[in-house]
């Protein structure tokens, strides 16, 4: 397991909402572009399609996708949950929604709704998902803990968190895989696959609602330059027990 840290860093620019939670004990990137890759780049190595199948999305589902950006998941997503499926897209880049929404309104995707987000709460309804999307984003996540703190209820019962990021540091548009499982083990997560795949240009990993979540004073930081071994066996486990 990854060292945690039981500092609690005083920060006057947080908001109030999320002061009770610990922030990361690492660096967190600058927000980047909205477009990770060109979307024609993307599908010419089948990174959605990869993806939505890992995840095993299928029609009449409801999904979020968090960090939306251009929308390069969220139109792909409303193809494949269909009409009687939902998507949810979210962002906390007020421009970005306007123009996905705009994409949303020309392309005619009438199962897509759009939401705008906050740092420290990506303000999902309760009890509502079958899977959410953190896609190339939660490495800029300035609140993670408060953040999966408040999503872990918006899953439905057997609903899952689906991550795609690289490993790499935190404050290069990437994160540690070990430290990614150990922030959301500490919310209340259970990493259940993990894979590394060509076609995502980093890996893929998704998580669970364990049985309860912990309280936010009970939450403590990872550390990232900690337990590296301990973790990268746990890590592995989970890698070959999905195959």
């Amino acid at each position: 397991m990854l060292a945690v840290s039981g500092c609690k860093p005083a920060d006057s620019s947080r908001p109030d909402t999320a002061l009770e939670f610990p922030l990361p004990d690492r660096p967190v990137s600058d927000l980047g572009s909205n477009e990770f890759s060109t979307e024609t780049a993307r599908d010419q190595r089948g990174e959605a399609e990869k993806v939505m199948d890992l995840a095993q999305i299928a029609p009449g589902m409801t999904v979020a996708d968090i960090g939306a950006g251009e929308g390069y998941y969220t139109v792909r997503l409303a193809e494949r949950v269909g009409d009687t499926g939902r998507v949810l897209a979210q962002d906390i880049d007020q421009d970005a929604l306007e123009r996905l929404g705009n994409r949303v309104e020309k392309e005619r995707f009438d199962n897509v709704s759009i939401k705008l987000g906050a740092s420290d709460d990506p303000r999902l309804p309760q009890n509502s998902f079958d899977r959410v999307f953190l896609v190339h984003m939660y490495h800029e996540v300035r609140e993670p803990y408060a953040f999966l703190w408040r999503l872990w209820p918006a899953l439905r019962d057997g609903g899952e968190v689906i991550v795609v990021d690289v490993d790499r540091p935190t404050d290069q548009h990437g994160i540690d895989p070990l430290l990614l499982s150990c922030e959301f083990r500490q919310v209340g997560f259970e990493l259940v696959t993990f894979k590394d795949s060509p076609e995502l240009a980093g890996y893929y990993a998704q998580f669970k609602a364990a049985a309860t979540r912990p309280e936010p004073a009970q939450i403590r930081p990872c550390r990232g330059n900690a337990g590296k071994t301990s973790s990268s066996a746990a890590v592995s486990r989970t890698r070959n027990a999905a195959g």
